[in-house]
Order: structure tokens, then C-alpha cells, then sequence
């Protein structure tokens, strides 16, 4: 048992080695938006349509609507909002926004068709949004959610990096508010998780086929999408943004579309987590869909979780308990193979952690996050059997 647990241990501080030096630094916050120069001229930005799916969001939209009607960009800019059969009075509320702060001509409300077959809530209602946008059609498209906030320079700056940079689709993750304990671990866990999933230097490196984007905020080419052929490509996706970000760098031009991810504080969920449920609600949505509904890879994404998150520290405790028997000194290897790992671990979030403004011995339970995370993944699966998987906003896909 003791070679058992020693070999495990070997295994584990090896894949962490890899992770933390050969896999594309992902735990490095990094690259963030650069801040865009003055504009030369309103002819030199080409026109922006946001499009804005909302379903029941009246509560939200007066700290999230007015920050894009008030962009200070100097291109033309109009806000196509879906209002996807919302009972709140999302539409009116929506309007009255724009009337108080005298843009009503910078707003459009589309109301929302039926949903078709196969197409999910969300992609549908970005759909409606680039049809209504189509006729005298901005060049660059915004998805962007109904919680999220912009600062003043949002729109300017994400049209200056697409240009200099040539890009196809920019994207950013956007700042993720937390309240609770269990939000404070567990929402840098998901970002960390995210980029471990998509280093963001590998998609935007356009030799490797690693694609990804952040859907609270996708700046896209509509050339791009329509060489992509459309959402239509990915209308049942339940994980839109890194649909959508696989499609424009696969297909978006002739030899691959450029596209970019990075990170920023200003962009900003108004919505918090709160607790453990909200982080719980929003994970097992998609976990088992990221496994393509594969019980082989569930497996394997247990074992695996077990092996990198959960096995220092047991590894750890075992070999001190196994020292203090009386079982000799290579129980004190075991143990520091553990803490060796443990240690390497808690480096690679540390970074997380303190971009999330918490304090860093909380990078330390990133063994805790890694097995909550394991449960809301087999949760995920389970809610599949069941009927019940992909709920959100009273839809189940």
C-alpha cells in the first residue's frame, strides 16, 4: 500500500509540474486589455451593434443598460436588446432607461420569436439580435449579458484591440462578484478552472487549435461570423462562448479566424454569487455537456481530480500518520511528496486569488474547490439522467 500511495504521489507532483511550467503559464493573469488611445476621428471606428439577451432581467438592467447607452465611443454605436419573453417587464423597463438618460435613439427592443427546435434560449435570442441588426449592419458585433457593466471606455477599447491586433472575435472575462465564504474559494476556482481548460496565450496563438471566449462580453467580426456560417452553426450549444470561439477560429476566415481572450476588473457581473448554491446552479448547468455526455470521460475527469487535487493532501497526512507508527523514513518521503505538491498547487492559484482581491492563504483550499467542483460534475451527470440537465431560466435542454 505504501508503494501504492508513494507511486501516486510521483504521478501527481509530475502532472503538476507540467501544469505549472508547460502548459501555457495558465495561472498567470494574463494577457488583460490594454487601454486604447484617443481616437483620431469618428471615421476611423467602425460602427458597433451590441446585442443584449435578456430574459426577466428588469432588476439588473438599471446598473448594467445605462453603462452601454453611455459609451463614450467615437464610432456609431446602437443597442439591440432581445427581450426573450420576459413577465418582468424587461421591454419597458429597458425603454424607460433610455428615455431618462435621453438615448432612446441609441436603444432598440426586439421582442423575441418562439424558439425553434433545437436552438437553445440564449443563442436564439442573439440570433434575433443580428437579424434586427442586419440592415445597415455594424461591421463589429457585441454579445454581451444583460448583468454585465462597462466602463465609459469599453466599446472603445475592445474595437481598438480587434484592430491592431487583426482579430476575428475579442473577448473578455468579465469580473465576477462573490459574497459568502463558499463564493469567495469557489468563484477564482472557476476562473482558474476556465483557464486551465483555455490558457488564454494558447487561444490566442493562432498555431494551435485551443479556442475559447468569455460570453458576458464577445466582441465579433460580423464578416467573420457569417464566413463561419452563423450562429446557426452552434444553435444548440449549451456552452455558447467557447462555441463560438471554436467556430471563428476554425472557420472565420480562410486558414483560421485570429481570436483573443483576456482578463479585466472593469467589466463586471452586477449579479453576485451568493453561497454555494448560486456557484453550484451555475456549474452543474454544463459540466456534464463539457464531457460530451461521455460516462468514460466523467470516469476518467473523477480519477483525475482525485489524483491532482484530493492526493497531496492525503498523501500528506498519511505519511506524517505512517512516520508517527513507527513505518520508517519512507513514509517522511511520502509525506513530503505531498507537501511538495500541495505547495506547487496553491503557487499556480495564488495569482487568482489575489486578482480576486482575497487574501492569499485561501489559494491553500484549492484541494477543497477541486473536490466540490468533482461533486457538482457528478451532480451534473446525475441531473442528465434524470431530465433535468442544462435548467436555466426555467428552461431545461
Amino acid at each position: 500500500m505504501l508503494v501504492v500511495f508513494a507511486v501516486l504521489s510521483l504521478m501527481s507532483l509530475a502532472a503538476w509540474l507540467v501544469l505549472w511550467l508547460g502548459h501555457g503559464r495558465f495561472w498567470h493573469i494574463a494577457p488583460r486589455l490594454p487601454t486604447a488611445g484617443r481616437h483620431a476621428g469618428p471615421g476611423l471606428w467602425p460602427a458597433v451593434d451590441v446585442v443584449i439577451p435578456a430574459r426577466d432581467e428588469a432588476d439588473i438592467l438599471p446598473e448594467t443598460l445605462t453603462t452601454l447607452l453611455s459609451q463614450d465611443y467615437p464610432g456609431r454605436l446602437r443597442v439591440l436588446l432581445v427581450d426573450d419573453h420576459s413577465t418582468d417587464g424587461t421591454g419597458t423597463v429597458a425603454n424607460n432607461l433610455a428615455a431618462n438618460i435621453s438615448a432612446v435613439n441609441k436603444l432598440t427592443v426586439v421582442r423575441s420569436a418562439n424558439r425553434p427546435a433545437g436552438w437553445t434560449g440564449k443563442l436564439w435570442a442573439l440570433q434575433q439580435g443580428v437579424a434586427a441588426s442586419a440592415e445597415n449592419g455594424a461591421p463589429l458585433l457585441l454579445f454581451t449579458d444583460a448583468d454585465i457593466a462597462h466602463p465609459p471606455d469599453s466599446v472603445r477599447r475592445l474595437a481598438a484591440q480587434a484592430l491592431a491586433g487583426d482579430y476575428d472575435l475579442v473577448s473578455l472575462m468579465a469580473w465576477l462578484r462573490y459574497e459568502g465564504f463558499w463564493a469567495r474559494l469557489l468563484v477564482p476556482a472557476f476562473v482558474y478552472f476556465f483557464a486551465m481548460l483555455y490558457p488564454f496565450r494558447r487561444v490566442a496563438d493562432s498555431g494551435r487549435r485551443t479556442a475559447g471566449a468569455a460570453g458576458g462580453c464577445v466582441l465579433v467580426r460580423r464578416s467573420a461570423l457569417q464566413r463561419a456560417g452563423g450562429l446557426e452553426q452552434i444553435a444548440g450549444a449549451l456552452i455558447d462562448d467557447c462555441s463560438l470561439g471554436r467556430l471563428i477560429k476554425h472557420h472565420g476566415r480562410l486558414g483560421g479566424g485570429r481570436i483573443w481572450l483576456g482578463f479585466t476588473r472593469e467589466v463586471v457581473s452586477r449579479r453576485p454569487c451568493q453561497g454555494l448554491g448560486a456557484v453550484w446552479r451555475m456549474v452543474v448547468r454544463t459540466a456534464f455537456v463539457q464531457l460530451r455526455h461521455s460516462w468514460v470521460l466523467l470516469g476518467g475527469t473523477v480519477l483525475g481530480m482525485a489524483l491532482l487535487f484530493m492526493g497531496p493532501p492525503l498523501a500528506l497526512a498519511c505519511g506524517i500518520w505512517l512516520s508517527l507508527a513507527g513505518h520508517g523514513t519512507a513514509c517522511l518521503w511520502l509525506s513530503l511528496a505531498g507537501a511538495a505538491t500541495w505547495g506547487i498547487m496553491t503557487r499556480t492559484f495564488m495569482p487568482m486569488v489575489r486578482w480576486y482581491r482575497l487574501p492569499w492563504a485561501l489559494s491553500a483550499l484549492l484541494p477543497l474547490a477541486g473536490l466540490v467542483y468533482t461533486l457538482m460534475t457528478v451532480d451534473s451527470a446525475r441531473r442528465f439522467v434524470y431530465g433535468r440537465g442544462g435548467a436555466w431560466k426555467g428552461r431545461t435542454y
